[in-house]
C-alpha cells in the first residue's frame, strides 16, 4: 500500500472526509439538540437522568476557534494529496456559516476531488442554493424526518416544512443531482411515516434514505427501545413496493439501497445499530473547531486547529493525518456494555 494515502491499522483506506463548517443549527432536532419542550415530553419518564425543569443547553463555541476558510480549504487540500476523493460540507446546519459558496468555490478548484456535497436541514438552502450551485456544489441531502407539518415541529422545534420542501425542489431544478433526503426514524415519533415518505421519494424521483436512530443526542437520552432496525423498515417497504435491489462497487457505501420498479428514485437503508458497517468505513471527520475525529462515536478527538495555527508545515499537516488515521478505531460499540457515547452531539461532531 502507498505510504502516500490515508491508512489505518485495520488496512481500510480513507477516501471520504466530512468538514464541518458551522457548530450552530436553526434546529432542534429531538434526537441531536432535544431543547425543546416536545423533545422534553418525549424523553420524559423513558430517561431518569433526562432534565425535567429547564431545556439542555450547549456552549458553542466561540468565532476564534471554529476553522477559517483558508484554514479548510488548507487541510481539504492536503488530505486530497493523501488520497481523499470525496467532500461533504456539513453541520450543525451548514447554511448559517456566512458567504459559504465561497468556501465552495474554493473547494471546487482543487484538483483531485470527485465529489463535493453537502448536507443541509434545507431551511435557507431556497435563499442560498444558487450561489451554491454557482461555486460548485455537485450533490446535496436533505434532512426531511416527516411530511407532517405538526410533527415536522414537534421533531425539529421548527415550522419549516413548507420551506424544506421547497428547498429539494430547487435543488432538483438547479441540477444537483443525485438529490438525497435523510430520515431518521424513531419509534413512537415518526415510525408512522415510513411509507409516506417513501411514496414522496417515488413521486419525486429522490434518493430517500432511512436511518437508524443513534446515540448523538446532547440529552444523552437515546435508547435501543427507540431504534425502528432497517430490517423492519424494508418488511413494511416491500410490502407496499416492488422494489429492485441494487448492487453497488462501492464496498464503502452505507446505505443497501433498492430502487422502485418503475425507476423512479430509489430507497436506502443505513443501518448503524442493527448492522453495522464498520469494516468498510473509509472516513474522517474534521469538526468545525479543528477536531479530527477518526469515527463518528469516537470518544477522543485529535487537536488539528493548533497545528494549523502554528509553525506546522504541509508535509506536518500530512504526517499528522496519517498517524491519526492509523489509530482508527475498528468499530463502534453500540448496544454493548462498554460503549460510551461522545460528550458532543451530532450538531457539534459534524454529520
Amino acid at each position: 500500500m502507498s505510504s502516500s494515502l490515508l491508512v489505518d491499522s485495520h488496512g481500510r483506506v480513507l477516501r471520504d472526509l466530512r468538514v464541518s463548517v458551522t457548530d450552530r443549527c436553526n434546529f432542534r432536532c429531538l434526537y441531536c439538540l432535544p431543547e425543546t419542550e416536545a423533545a422534553q415530553n418525549f424523553y420524559r419518564g423513558r430517561w431518569a437522568t433526562l432534565p425535567t425543569s429547564k431545556p439542555i443547553a450547549w456552549e458553542w463555541q466561540p468565532k476564534s476557534k471554529i476553522l477559517t476558510f483558508e484554514e479548510i480549504e488548507r487541510v481539504v487540500r492536503i488530505a486530497v494529496g493523501l488520497g481523499i476523493q470525496k467532500i461533504r460540507l456539513t453541520g450543525g446546519e451548514p447554511l448559517l456559516r456566512h458567504h459559504l459558496e465561497d468556501l465552495v468555490a474554493r473547494l471546487a478548484r482543487l484538483p483531485g476531488i470527485t465529489d463535493l456535497a453537502m448536507t443541509t436541514n434545507g431551511f435557507l438552502f431556497a435563499e442560498k442554493g444558487p450561489a451554491l450551485r454557482a461555486a460548485g456544489l455537485r450533490r446535496i441531502s436533505f434532512s426531511l424526518d416527516s411530511l407532517d407539518r405538526a410533527n415536522f415541529q414537534k421533531i425539529t422545534g421548527r415550522d419549516g416544512l413548507a420551506e424544506v420542501l421547497a428547498g429539494i425542489r430547487l435543488a432538483g431544478e438547479l441540477g444537483l443531482n443525485p438529490v438525497k433526503v435523510n430520515a431518521v426514524i424513531i419509534r413512537g415519533i415518526n415510525d408512522h411515516e415510513i411509507e409516506a415518505l417513501a411514496g414522496f421519494a417515488h413521486t419525486h424521483g429522490l434518493a430517500l434514505r432511512f436511518i437508524e436512530f443513534m446515540p448523538l443526542d446532547s440529552a444523552h437520552a437515546w435508547q435501543k427501545e427507540l431504534v425502528v432496525p432497517g430490517t423492519e423498515i424494508l418488511q413494511r417497504l416491500l410490502a407496499v413496493h416492488p422494489l429492485q435491489p441494487v448492487v453497488s462497487a462501492n464496498a464503502a457505501e452505507t446505505a443497501r439501497r433498492w430502487t422502485f420498479a418503475d425507476g423512479r428514485g430509489e430507497l436506502g437503508l443505513i443501518s448503524p445499530v442493527s448492522e453495522p458497517f464498520c469494516g468498510h468505513c473509509n472516513r474522517l471527520r474534521l469538526t468545525a473547531d479543528g477536531k479530527l475525529r477518526t469515527c463518528l462515536f469516537s470518544v477522543t478527538e485529535h487537536d488539528l486547529r493548533g497545528r494549523l495555527r502554528s509553525a506546522a508545515t504541509d508535509v506536518d499537516l500530512a504526517a499528522y493525518l496519517q498517524a491519526v488515521v492509523w489509530g482508527k478505531e475498528a468499530r463502534h460499540h453500540i448496544g454493548e456494555p462498554e460503549f460510551a457515547q461522545p460528550a458532543r452531539s451530532m450538531s457539534c461532531i459534524g454529520g
